[in-house]
């Protein structure tokens, strides 16, 4: 990574951690572009250069997140069974929410009590299911079926799952548990990726 970039990751970086603990203290609507900058310390037009509106932080929020749920699913073994590999995939988001608890609490509450931000969240996870179909398409074979589809849809309704529990808990329940409970429930589905395949 060039200079350049280090230097626009790191404004941009600054950006979303400033917009993000706003928006999370006073509420979507509360907050004022100008107040962002405030506290990101950088002009009006520095933030427009990276983001077209104050929801457009919270989406590349949730676009890192859903990268890096498919980077994760891609450097798994490929001795794992699925269930242990898409539980992998997940408890990275799942794991950096625990240990930023506070933060990461307010941020996913703002994203699933906002309407409009809900609404980019299932936007995105439609596309998350998309590359992690298209990673289990690659790990399966190309007569999987409807298997890497089915599978990365039921992974993401867990994921929403526990995310839910963990906010309506405020934060009181173990979101790694909580993933643990779901795979258990679901993993004996993922096993199974030959009763989807076509012959």
């Amino acid at each position: 990574m060039s200079l350049a970039e280090r230097k626009r990751r790191l404004v941009s970086n600054e950006l979303t951690e400033a917009a993000l603990q706003l928006l999370a203290v006073k509420g979507f609507d509360a907050v004022t572009v100008d107040e962002i900058v405030a506290a990101a310390g950088v002009s009006k037009r520095t933030f427009f250069r990276y983001f077209a509106s104050k929801e457009d932080v919270v989406v590349q929020f949730l676009a890192d997140m859903g990268t890096g749920i498919r980077a994760e699913l891609a450097a798994r073994p490929a001795q794992e069974t699925p269930s242990e590999s898409l539980r992998h995939a997940i408890s990275v988001p799942i794991a950096a929410c625990g240990d930023h608890s506070e933060r990461a609490l307010r941020v996913v509450q703002l994203i699933l009590r906002t309407p409009a931000l809900h609404a980019r969240f299932l936007e995105r996870q439609a596309q998350w299911r998309d590359e992690l179909a298209q990673e289990l398409t690659t790990r399966t074979g190309p007569d999987a079926g409807l298997y890497p589809q089915l599978a990365a849809g039921m992974t993401l309704t867990a994921f929403d799952a526990v995310l839910q529990r963990w906010s309506d808990s405020d934060g009181s329940e173990d979101p790694t548990e909580l993933t643990s409970q779901a795979f258990a429930v679901i993993a004996p589905a993922l096993d199974q990726p030959a009763t989807g395949r076509s012959r």
